[in-house]
C-alpha cells in the first residue's frame, strides 16, 4: 500500500458552464475513473469556499483575474467559485467518488487561498494531507485533476518537496493557462523533480 492516486478539485465550477471553467475540464473525468483501479488509495480534493471569501474578485470590488498583494505573496482575485454547499462546489456528477478513501477540504480559510492539496498559500499552513500519507505508509504519488497550471502544480511541487516520488499525468489535468502560467507551472514541476508523463 504504497502509491496513491490524487485527483485535484474535478468540480462542477472548474468544467464547462462552471464559474471558473478549465477548458475541456470534463473531458478528463472518464480517464481518472479507469485509473482509479489500479492504485492503493485514492484521495479526492475539493476547493472548498466560504461566502466572501479573499480570494475572490467581488471581494475586493475588482475585475476577475487581476492581481493583489496579500500578506502571504501574490494573490490571482478569482470570480466566486467553489462557495461552501453550492452545485459548483460540488464533483462533476460522473467521477466516480466512492471510490475515494478520503476526501480532503481547502480554501476554507477565509483570509488565505490554497492551491496546493498540502498547504495554504503561505506554504507553512498544512492541510493534514502529508500526515494522512505517511501514516498510511504512501509515498508514492500520481496527480490528475484540475488545473494543471494552478492547483495540481502547487500540490506535485509541494508533493516533491515533502520528499513523495511524484507523478504528474498531463493527459488527465486540463490548465486555465492564464498569461503563461502552464509553461511556467510545467518548468517548475521539472525543476522540483516531478515526472510528467
Amino acid at each position: 500500500m504504497t502509491h496513491a492516486l490524487i485527483v485535484i478539485d474535478v468540480q462542477n465550477d472548474f468544467c464547462p458552464g462552471g464559474a471558473l471553467a478549465v477548458p475541456e475540464g470534463d473531458q478528463i473525468v472518464p480517464g481518472i475513473n479507469a485509473l482509479m483501479e489500479g492504485f492503493d488509495a485514492v484521495i479526492l480534493t475539493q476547493d472548498w469556499h466560504p461566502a466572501g471569501h479573499s480570494s475572490f474578485a467581488s471581494s475586493h470590488g475588482t475585475a476577475p483575474m487581476t492581481l493583489t498583494e496579500m500578506p502571504y505573496g501574490p494573490q490571482v482575485l478569482w470570480p466566486d467559485h467553489c462557495v461552501q454547499g453550492s452545485k459548483g462546489a460540488g464533483f462533476h456528477k460522473d467521477l466516480m467518488t466512492d471510490r475515494a478513501d478520503l476526501i480532503i477540504r481547502k480554501g476554507y480559510n477565509p483570509a488565505i487561498d490554497s492551491y496546493s492539496a498540502f498547504f495554504e498559500n503561505d506554504k507553512t499552513t498544512p492541510t493534514g494531507l502529508e500526515g494522512y500519507l505517511r501514516t498510511r505508509g504512501i509515498d508514492t504519488l500520481t496527480m490528475v485533476g484540475l488545473a494543471t497550471d494552478f492547483c495540481v502544480n502547487y500540490s506535485a511541487v509541494d508533493a516533491a518537496r515533502l520528499g513523495f516520488t511524484v507523478t504528474v499525468r498531463q493527459d488527465l489535468c486540463r490548465a486555465i493557462d492564464f498569461d503563461g502560467s502552464l509553461a511556467a507551472a510545467v518548468e517548475g514541476m521539472v525543476q522540483a523533480g516531478v515526472t510528467l508523463a
